[in-house]
């Protein structure tokens, strides 16, 4: 049974990696490999895919000799379960704290346009909830 991954659990080399498959969707050690910077060796690459894999991060599957990975749960699933973690670890799961520190008092870098769909996601979450 694969474990619910931890968003905060990854090293800056298994984001990187993480980062290859989503963009590939499946990918073998070597094609990881080709695409990965830093150019690690190919045992690095196949030991850090088993570690995602332990971390319930990636699964794979066996064609022929090789072992073909993909992320084990959708892009959008890991991106919202890794921004709660953040939200929750720095701004006390404040949804207003996240906001002002993304704002940082630079409102003027906004464009009208963000500023018009931020308006929008803010009424349909008040029709929401």
């Amino acid at each position: 049974m694969t474990q619910k991954p931890k968003p905060n659990a990854l090293s800056r080399r298994e984001r990187q990696i993480m980062d290859i498959l989503y963009k590939l969707e499946r990918a073998s050690v070597g094609q990881v490999l080709a695409e990965i910077a830093g150019k690690p060796s190919y045992s690095t690459v196949r030991a850090q895919l088993r570690v995602l894999e332990e971390k319930g991060h990636v699964r794979h599957e066996e064609h022929g000799l090789r072992y073909v990975y993909a992320p084990a749960v959708p892009r959008d699933v890991a991106r919202r379960s890794a921004l709660r973690h953040l939200v929750e670890t720095f701004f006390d799961g404040s949804t207003e704290k996240v906001v002002a520190a993304l704002l940082g008092g630079e409102v003027t870098r906004i464009s009208p346009e963000e500023l018009d769909r931020l308006a929008r996601l803010i009424a349909k979450g008040r029709k929401e909830s």
